[in-house]
């Protein structure tokens, strides 16, 4: 969910893989020409570590924003989730994302959607259901304003209705961005710092 929207000539080169679960050591399509911001390997394990202590994603409904090749969304699928919704706004990266999906074997276990994930009236879950976990991943530009009324906060509020009672949101950022509190009924709960990166984990209070 690393790579932002870039309008050159799209090749194709190997730059990540899935790195644990049923599809370990997948390597991954991605855009030979980008505007990148990758995740390694080990940031990318660390995450998942953590998560593992929320219970999460085996057996979860998980939503991808911001997707980009859907490398967080492709390996939570791989480590058991069970249904991911990819949401990216650009074409090129979109097709490409599509081929890593088809690739893994996950055509019946995904869906893909081709907007902005700042439309909040977007529906991330299959009919029926709500996410237990969503990644959320704008570009740094974008989450540089985390205050009442920026987009990244209508967005997080916007969650609030599409997650389950003990679900989790985990918002990557530019380490030297900090969140607020509480967007709507999501509410902070830990924060991990990696490099230039800052790893926010914020859980549903709905009752």
């Amino acid at each position: 969910m690393i790579f932002l929207a870039c309008n050159c000539s799209i090749g194709y080169i190997i730059a990540m893989r899935i790195i644990a679960g049923t599809k370990k050591g997948m390597n991954l399509f991605s855009p030979k020409t980008m505007v990148s911001r990758p995740i390694t390997d080990r940031v990318k394990e660390s995450l998942f570590n953590v998560l593992y202590n929320y219970n999460f994603p085996d057996g979860a409904v998980v939503a991808d924003l911001f997707s980009g090749v859907g490398s967080l969304g492709l390996e939570s699928l791989s480590r058991g989730a069970k249904f991911v919704t990819f949401v990216d706004k650009n074409w090129d990266i979109v097709q490409i994302l599509k081929k890593n999906i088809a690739k893994a074997g996950f055509n019946h276990e995904s869906k893909v959607i081709k907007a902005s994930a700042f439309n909040i009236e977007l529906d991330i879950a299959p009919e029926g259901q709500k996410c237990g976990l969503i990644f959320v991943d704008p570009p740094y530009v974008k989450s540089k304003n985390t205050e009442s009324g920026s987009p990244l906060a209508d967005l997080l509020i916007s969650l609030c209705d599409k997650i389950t009672a003990d679900g989790i949101v985990i918002v990557r950022t530019s380490s030297e961005v900090n969140l607020s509190d509480n967007y709507g009924q999501l509410q902070l709960i830990e924060r991990r710092n990696w490099g230039t990166m800052n790893v926010n984990i914020l859980r549903s209070t709905n009752p």
